[in-house]
């Protein structure tokens, strides 16, 4: 017998790489890709969620700005540590709404990491941070360009 005759035609496709769940598998690649849409600010990563984020670099200063929707400064942590700037925050909500037949309550929560690495020779005293109406600023002072120094050079005695 024939295994060709075995498979409906509408299905005329090799036995071995058939996959009757293929469709399946692409409709839940697309809600995961799509995931992220619905909330402004972050989208949907392979390392969580991930604010949007503006790296602008002056004469003096790099200014970092990210868009932190509903976080304020209790919410955002920064770090720096071998030149690496990490900028980590957490979001939780809670919305309860009441009626005489019904009571709806909704939370939501997600954490998200940053990091950009900085130019070395970075003084980590000199980095301000503010947050306004959900949009974190960080200004980093450029360091000094180095110098090239002379040395002189003595005849060994």
């Amino acid at each position: 017998m024939n295994l060709r005759s075995l498979i409906p035609a509408a299905r005329e496709r090799n036995v071995a790489g058939y996959n009757p769940f293929a469709s399946i598998y692409r409709e839940l690649d697309r809600m995961m890709e799509d995931f992220g849409r619905g909330v402004p600010g972050f989208a949907a990563g392979g390392q969580g969620l991930m604010p949007a984020t503006d790296v602008v670099e002056t004469d003096k200063e790099i200014e970092i700005t990210a868009e932190l929707p509903g976080l304020e400064e209790k919410d955002v942590k920064i770090e720096l540590s071998d030149n690496v700037l990490t900028i980590r925050g957490e979001k939780k909500a809670e919305k309860e709404e009441k009626d005489k037949n019904y009571r709806m309550i909704e939370r939501s929560y997600g954490a998200f990491a940053r990091s950009l690495e900085l130019p070395a020779g970075v003084d980590s005293g000199a980095i301000k941070a503010t947050i306004a109406n959900g949009v974190l600023k960080v200004t980093v002072p450029k360091p000094a360009p180095a110098q090239a120094k002379t040395i002189e050079v003595k005849a060994a005695k």
